[in-house]
């Protein structure tokens, strides 16, 4: 069979057939007495087998090698298909991602793409001086092109680590032009603890109805650091549905101190939730079960409640057997009735 036939069979070109002949990958059995190439049904075989290993990734050379070398194993060489067309898959999609998240900032023209690509790019760096300036430089900037998608940011505060970073990350995400309250409340799903409590914390930070909401859901949620920090935030805009939330904080001693600022703060607003946070905190005192340590938290977070039933549980806390509740009780006692 001459090499027009066998490209014509095969569906490589004669050119590559040449190609493949100067590597010393298919040899054709022989010439015609004109001198042209002539392959025979083993030929044609040879052409498939480099054809369908290179259909998997494999170089020219490592198909030379997997054809002729005896010794050559295949598990360890798909082995390192696998991995390299992992990576491959996953570059692709970074690049898709970064191609979206171009789309979605509407660029006008090639300066703005530039831009953008030059933000993502410094939220992507591994110093975090860099990235701080790219989350800074976001939420500043006085063009609406030059502002980083906020799936970009959402993304950046989810990984952060550094601190600083991580709060000028919150900060740029609350001035964003987009909403990324829904991407941040499927975050709290996530199986990593510190991907949920950067989700939350972001949470907190955005303002609008739409995060209230996902803070608000956020309370029922399984994790109690989530509930720790959706708890304060959504009482300092107070929502008194948190109550509860808070005063279990408080008796756990997480973030007691924070729990204990909103209850005083939404017992500000008015005498009927004051009365029932005064309620909620002696129940929990008068609970057999409830630990010393934590019926002294209770007992200090009754300092800033106004209102008779927490001036009440006070007094009588102030003879408790606990001589440290006792003495806490009566300083309190003392500022209460101070002029």
């Amino acid at each position: 069979m001459l090499i027009g036939e066998v490209a014509r069979r095969s569906g490589v070109s004669a050119r590559m057939l040449r190609h493949y002949e100067s590597l010393g990958l298919v040899r054709p059995s022989g010439r015609t007495g004109s001198g042209y190439r002539e392959y025979a049904d083993a030929d044609i075989r040879r052409i498939l087998h480099v054809e369908s290993l290179r259909s998997l990734g494999l170089s020219l050379r490592e198909v030379g090698r997997a054809l002729d070398d005896p010794g050559f194993t295949p598990s360890a060489l798909v082995g390192d298909l696998v991995r390299r067309t992992r990576e491959r898959i996953a570059a692709e999609t970074e690049l898709l991602t970064r191609l979206h998240r171009i789309d979605r900032a509407e660029p006008a023209g090639w300066e703005d793409v530039l831009q953008v690509v030059s933000l993502l790019r410094s939220l992507g760096s591994t110093s975090p001086a860099a990235r701080q300036r790219a989350a800074l430089s976001s939420a500043s900037s006085a063009s609406s092109h030059d502002e980083a998608p906020v799936e970009a940011l959402v993304e950046a505060a989810l990984a952060e680590t550094d601190p600083n970073v991580a709060g000028a990350l919150r900060w740029a995400l609350a001035r964003a032009a987009g909403d990324g309250s829904a991407l941040l409340a499927e975050a709290l799903g996530s199986p990593v603890a510190a991907v949920r409590e950067r989700a939350v914390r972001a949470l907190a930070a955005l303002p609008g109805a739409a995060a209230d909401a996902r803070l608000r859901e956020a309370l029922a949620h399984p994790d109690p650091v989530v509930r720790g920090h959706a708890a304060p935030a959504l009482a300092a805009r107070g929502v008194t549905d948190t109550v509860p939330t808070l005063v279990d904080m408080v008796v756990a001693g997480r973030n007691d101190t924070d729990a204990a600022d909103a209850l005083s703060l939404l017992a500000a607003r008015d005498a009927a939730t004051a009365e029932r946070i005064a309620r909620d905190l002696v129940g929990r005192l008068s609970l057999r079960a409830t630990e010393a340590s934590a019926r002294g938290r209770l007992t200090q977070a009754l300092a800033d409640v106004p209102g008779p039933t927490a001036s009440r549980a006070l007094a009588e806390l102030s003879n408790d057997e606990d001589r440290a509740v006792a003495l806490t009780a009566t300083y309190l006692l003392r500022l209460r009735d101070a002029p």
